[in-house]
């Protein structure tokens, strides 16, 4: 037996098909394949490895299956999402001669995790009949599977549906609602469950913190995330490294950076994700120099930094301006760490040499790149050529794009702007008609702000709001104030229309971010920051609007954008104006 046990453990550990075959000929010359279903381990490890032929002239020459040797046989096609192969062992299973085996609920949560993956509807509805004919519908984990499914494939109704009907809800049918609802957009709706399922007598684990963390991140209220975080120290969780990285993690993308530091200073054990986590918070807001020391902390307190760590570190330089640093630690990366430089990694030198005006240098680190260019490597090439009205460059990198990314807007935009900001007028109006023939729109400015346990939404020219009067009012004396006391002009070559100058100004001043500036002098009580949120880039005369209203109302003003956090202070900004 001891001999079987260790066969078992190589077959399990095995990484390559000649140590698998090695292992099948001492399997065929001293034990017999029933023994420890030792047969059917063979048949999962040579589907492992990507030889489905040898794993089915095994599992053909197998004079003894059972369920167990057909579950693995369907486990295996479905871990490498062969679907149509799952289905035919599957009927073969069900009417091979003299046994007629019936699928279990292993059987059919194999076959929908494919069919999750591969988001099949037809396949997955034949799954939720055979479950019915099976009488499997009463395991609740085939019922969570196919919530699951239903859920992932869009049809909310059907999972629903399936819930509700359930005389065997666990916890992770609570959890498996909150997520799904959550990826269909519908945050909350994924938040009313997991109150609900706490309301009948469950106590959140792992999963279920998780995902309303996600759902806290969606819905984007502050007091929501500080009350799950009350939970999560009521519940006993403030030492799961998960939970408190995911919070952490959270709070950052708020714009509660000072909240992120305090939980990862709370942590009592750190691991890479979560060192990576609070390094990845400080490149997002801006903070280079607090990034590098993170990172120098980390290594320090003997944590290795993986790739992941060396692509926020590089991306905090890039937003910062630490031209030199960067290089260096972009060098060291293979050299100290042994850690080969990925695309992203190089996306993010792109972008560091491009926002400091080293186009050229930075056109050719892309040549010289031994994998070929993604769409972020060219994006981050022709964002530079944007800021610094490269028009040659900014062509090639957005025809490249255009090729990689044929229906991204967001490519012709840029390559639009780019001809505007130059006054070629007639080669932008040319990227727009283009844009109109595939169809593809640009999305509308929006900005976000915080509440009254709610959040406001803003767009251009909004008068939608109840406030809409008041709000005007006070962008009309925040201009005057701006003009009056600091000598502001409203820099109007960032409209890129070929208008006039005082329709240029009109359309600059009500952007969406403005309005929420004004909003938020309104409304927030001034011991707390402003925070807003954008969806898009922040032009340079709302960055220059928030730097004097910092000044003027000695008020500090945290706004994200598409990009990253810029925190307004005192007249200036974190970003030094490096974005």
């Amino acid at each position: 037996m001891a001999n079987v046990t260790s066969l078992i453990d190589s077959i399990a550990s095995c990484v390559s098909i000649y140590k698998c075959r090695l292992l099948h000929c001492k399997v065929v010359k001293t034990v017999i394949y029933r023994h420890g279903f030792i047969g059917d381990q063979l048949v999962g490890c040579y589907l492992r490895l990507g030889h489905e032929v040898c794993a089915e002239k095994l599992f053909d020459e197998m004079p003894e299956r059972d369920l167990v040797s057909w579950n693995s046989l369907i486990s295996g096609y479905s871990r490498r999402g062969y679907l149509g192969k799952c289905f035919k062992a599957l009927s073969r299973m069900r009417s091979e001669v003299g046994f007629g085996f019936r699928p279990n609920e292993v059987t059919f949560l194999s076959i929908l995790s494919v069919c999750v993956h591969e988001r099949s509807r037809e396949e997955g509805r034949c799954v939720h009949g055979l479950v019915m004919k099976s009488g499997v519908l009463e395991e609740v984990k085939a019922v969570n599977a196919l919530i699951n499914w239903y859920g992932k494939t869009g049809d909310l109704a059907s999972s629903c549906k399936l819930f509700e009907g359930s005389s065997v809800k666990n916890l992770v049918s609570w959890n498996t609602m909150i997520v799904i609802h959550l990826q269909n957009g519908l945050a909350e709706e994924g938040l009313a469950y997991f109150n609900m399922s706490r309301e009948v007598g469950n106590k959140p684990d792992q999963a279920a913190f998780l995902a309303v963390l996600r759902v806290c991140e969606a819905i984007g209220v502050v007091k929501l995330a500080q009350g799950i975080q009350g939970l999560i120290l009521l519940c006993g969780f403030s030492e799961n490294k998960c939970i408190t990285t995911a919070l952490l993690d959270l709070y950052a993308k708020l714009g509660r950076l000072e909240d992120s530091s305090k939980v990862f200073l709370e942590m009592k054990s750190r691991d890479s994700m979560a060192w990576t986590a609070m390094l990845a918070a400080y490149a997002t807001h801006g903070y280079g120099r607090d990034a590098i020391k993170q990172f120098e902390l980390m290594v320090d307190n003997g944590v290795s930094p993986d790739h992941v760590t060396f692509t926020h570190l590089l991306s905090a330089c890039s937003h910062s301006g630490l031209v030199d640093e960067g290089k260096v630690y972009f060098e060291t990366m293979s050299r100290r760490y042994g850690i080969e430089p990925r695309l992203d990694h190089y996306s993010c030198m792109v972008d560091l040499m491009g926002r400091s005006g080293l186009l050229q240098e930075a056109y050719r680190l892309i040549k010289e790149m031994p994998m070929e260019p993604s769409s972020g490597v060219w994006g981050a090439l022709l964002g530079a050529c944007r800021v610094y009205g490269d028009t040659k460059l900014g062509e090639e990198a957005a025809e490249r794009l255009f090729e990689l990314e044929p229906c991204v807007g967001r490519n012709y935009i840029m390559l639009s702007n780019i001809y505007s900001a130059s006054g070629l007028w007639k080669d932008a109006s040319r990227i727009r008609n283009l844009m109109k023939h595939k169809g593809l729109v640009r999305a509308s400015g929006c900005s976000y702000i915080e509440h009254g346990n709610k959040i406001h939404k803003f767009v251009v020219g909004d008068w939608s709001h109840p406030e809409a009067e008041r709000i005007q009012k006070k962008l009309t004396e925040i201009r005057k104030k701006m003009t009056n006391e600091l000598g502001f002009k409203p820099r109007t070559e960032f409209v890129l229309h070929d208008v006039d100058e005082d329709v240029k100004e009109e359309m600059i001043n009500q952007h969406s971010e403005k309005i929420a500036m004004a909003f938020g002098l309104l409304v927030i009580n001034p011991m707390e920051p402003i925070i807003i949120r954008k969806n898009l880039r922040i032009c340079g005369d709302c960055h220059e609007t928030a730097k004097a209203i910092s000044l003027m109302e000695e008020r500090r003003l945290i706004i994200r954008d598409s990009k990253r956090f810029h925190h307004f202070s005192e007249g200036s900004c974190s970003c030094r104006d490096y974005w």
